[in-house]
């Protein structure tokens, strides 16, 4: 669905999944420093919405999904999963709960199959799914620090999609999708099924504390999830890469992760221009290859950030 914004000075369509809406109004670097100060806001109204209604609802979700649910505080944002049986995301989506509804935005093009299996698992619950996507649109909004764990759901926000322009008169600054990736790559957040493939489990990824609750009832996938928890080594980890910035380019989701032996040893994801660290990119890599090895990145030499722990479990990280 393309976004009415595309029509605000200076606005450039984006690329790829995220073509429907701004990769930028003419200053990527402005941009983020205005987001990383804690103004203005994003559009990212081409995200897929749902939305869960009925009362066993919150119950139905939690012993679904990865999350903890049924109790879940009315207006309080959370990240959620559902995994396959051997533990592999299958599903992510970020939603909030209204006290009748639950509400929630997955990647562009994903809804449809999430509805699908929410469909099939209905069984004798009280609870309805529908697309709301032609309703609401989804946004961004920086709440302070944008490191903080905690924003990574937080600043999201759902707009009634007739109203779109409107708010964005209020809510400005915009801010391209190229400025938000640039931060969200930043501080290490997956974006699943960009930075994530089909062998992918959470405890490789950082998603252990944002979207996978420890103490909650059994779900689908969750012997894989607490049996890595309890060793402390996923089979792979996420990497944050600097990139080569004296090459005027960034390598292509899926590109090969190459070691120094010529080794494939990884996949890289989603990519960017920061403001301050230059070319960065997302990366899943074998666990067993060294944190400080110098790596190459669709052909870009690359230095490894630690994101996620290959030993002692970094892979939790604790909302703040």
């Amino acid at each position: 669905m393309i976004s009415p914004l595309l029509d605000l000075p200076g606005a450039v369509a984006g690329n790829g999944p995220d073509a429907p809406v701004a990769a930028h109004y003419g200053s990527l670097y402005g941009e983020q420093r205005t987001l990383a100060a804690g103004e203005g806001f994003v559009d990212l109204s081409h995200r897929d919405v749902i939305r869960v209604s009925g009362p066993d609802r919150l119950t139905w979700l939690h012993s679904l999904t990865t999350q903890h649910l049924e109790a879940l505080a009315p207006r309080t944002w959370t990240g959620v999963l559902i995994l396959s049986p051997q533990g592999h995301i299958e599903h992510s989506f970020v939603g909030v709960d209204d006290g009748e509804s639950f509400t929630a935005h997955t990647e562009p093009g994903a809804g449809a199959a999430l509805i699908a299996f929410l469909d099939r698992m209905r069984f004798m619950m009280r609870v309805e799914v529908t697309d709301v996507t032609d309703e609401l649109a989804v946004t961004w909004r920086p709440r302070g620090a944008v490191e903080a764990a905690a924003s990574w759901y937080d600043a999201y926000e759902l707009v009634p999609r007739d109203q779109l322009t409107t708010y964005a008169a209020a809510a400005g600054p915009a801010a391209g999708s190229w400025a938000f990736e640039a931060l969200r790559i930043a501080r290490g957040e997956p974006r699943v099924g960009l930075d994530t493939d089909a062998r992918t489990i959470p405890n490789e990824v950082g998603l252990v504390g944002p979207a996978v609750h420890l103490d909650k009832g059994c779900y689908r996938g969750q012997e894989t999830v607490a049996r890595v928890h309890t060793l402390g080594r996923p089979p792979r980890r996420l990497t944050l890469l600097h990139l080569d910035g004296s090459e005027n380019q960034l390598p292509d989701v899926g590109s090969d992760l190459v070691a120094p032996d010529g080794k494939v040893v990884g996949r890289v994801g989603t990519s960017a221009r920061h403001h301050e660290l230059g070319p960065i990119a997302l990366a899943i890599v074998k666990r067993s290859v060294p944190v400080d090895a110098q790596l190459t990145a669709g052909g870009l030499a690359a230095a490894q950030e630690v994101v996620v722990d290959p030993e002692v479990g970094l892979h939790v990280r604790p909302l703040r």
